[in-house]
């Protein structure tokens, strides 16, 4: 199944990072693919493995909340994702 979810607090190359490789370790996650200019990223995966509901909250885990769903410690959170995505960047 794929699935497009509207995030907040995609700033960079680095918060991309995080988020791809922060999905991609779930077990049912075959691929994620964040995109910076619209703010959504688009999650390929097994509905029997892993349902939409915990997708987005190990988004917002990581500081990138659905669209509505912000508040300043999910934009503190995702600052700090930000820079170890840039770190850990391939």
């Amino acid at each position: 199944m794929t699935q497009i979810f509207e995030v907040e607090n995609i700033k960079c190359g680095g918060c991309m990072n995080t988020i791809r490789k922060g999905l991609e370790q779930m077990p049912g996650v075959s691929s994620a693919q964040p995109e910076n200019e619209h703010g959504t990223v688009t999650v390929d995966f097994d509905e029997s493995k892993v349902a939409p509901d915990a997708i987005s909250l190990k988004l917002a885990d990581m500081g990138y909340p659905l669209v509505g769903e912000n508040n300043f410690g999910k934009k503190a959170k995702s600052y700090v994702s930000c820079m170890i995505g840039r770190v850990t960047a391939e």
